[in-house]
């Protein structure tokens, strides 16, 4: 269950996460060619070693990812995203008591997630593919509906927006609404705006600089901005060296309402929010 002040996810799961104060949510990719950590963690041994350091570092969540969604990324058949992913779940699950989130658009991974006792799924094409609502509406688990203009290969090549917050608005309402027609609760959503999916540098600081915009919604609102290109291309800097920009963007992200910080680096994220909390609750 996942509960915060303006969101009240009713749902089955393992574990009650407060959402008060921001939570993060670690990054774990059994991935070859993931933009920041492709093939750091594809041996098993690596990746639990690697969960089990986010967890005492303090993540709430661990986020699988068995597919590379950086721009021109190719795509993954279902059998070798369940061979990358499955197993790590089934292991994490039997050795840590954490929230596991799979990172997925395929209705094959997440239905094989679910039997396997996964507590969230988290979708970057908001269950819009084949067969992935239906799987959806099955459990009663939390889905993450993120906004995409685009397909991965392509969403960099010129995005254009009649208005970006409004148009962004407008597809999770679409989402929000198809969702509670197939079956899925209102209170089991969560929302990504989805920064660098689709979005221009310029863009990308405009929905940083809003996302309090999406509060509207009354649903716990995922940001996600770690290492991510549009740190990168301000700053001229590689992924390794993204790290004062991604606490940055994720303190921005926080004191602007989002409620679950996905990174690659979770203890100075970590540290960087309980100063945040720490002097908001001194004002």
């Amino acid at each position: 269950m996942l509960t915060g002040p303006t969101a009240n996810l009713s749902v089955c799961s393992r574990f009650k996460l407060d959402l008060t104060q921001p939570k993060v949510m670690g990054i774990v990719n059994v991935t070859p060619d993931s933009f920041s950590d492709g093939g750091k963690f594809n041996n098993i041994d690596l990746a639990l070693h690697q969960v089990e350091k986010m967890i005492s570092e303090g993540a709430s969540i661990i986020d699988i990812g068995g597919e590379s969604t950086r721009p021109g990324a190719a795509e993954v058949s279902d059998k070798d995203e369940l061979e990358r992913t499955i197993p790590l779940l089934k292991a994490i699950r039997s050795r840590f008591d954490i929230l596991i989130s799979i990172d997925t658009s395929k209705a094959s991974v997440m239905a094989e997630s679910i039997i396997h006792g996964v507590d969230i799924i988290n979708d970057v094409r908001a269950l819009q593919n084949k067969g992935c609502i239906e799987v959806a509406a099955q459990t009663d688990i939390p889905i993450c509906l993120m906004h995409m203009q685009g397909k991965p290969r392509t969403m960099q090549v010129a995005p254009i927006y009649n208005d970006l917050i409004e148009d962004i608005k407008l597809f999770f309402q679409q989402r929000i609404e198809q969702c509670q027609k197939a079956g899925i609760e209102r209170q089991r959503i969560i929302l990504d705006p989805g920064f660098g999916f689709g979005k221009t540098l310029e863009q990308n600081y405009k929905l940083l600089a809003n996302l309090q915009e999406f509060s509207s919604f009354k649903l716990p609102i995922l940001s996600g901005t770690s290492r991510k290109s549009m740190i990168g291309n301000l700053l001229n800097c590689p992924p390794q060296e993204r790290l004062a920009g991604s606490l940055a963007t994720a303190l921005l992200a926080a004191q602007n309402g989002a409620h679950i910080i996905r990174v690659h680096d979770v203890k100075e994220t970590v540290d960087a929010l309980r100063v945040l909390a720490t002097a908001q609750n001194n004002k």
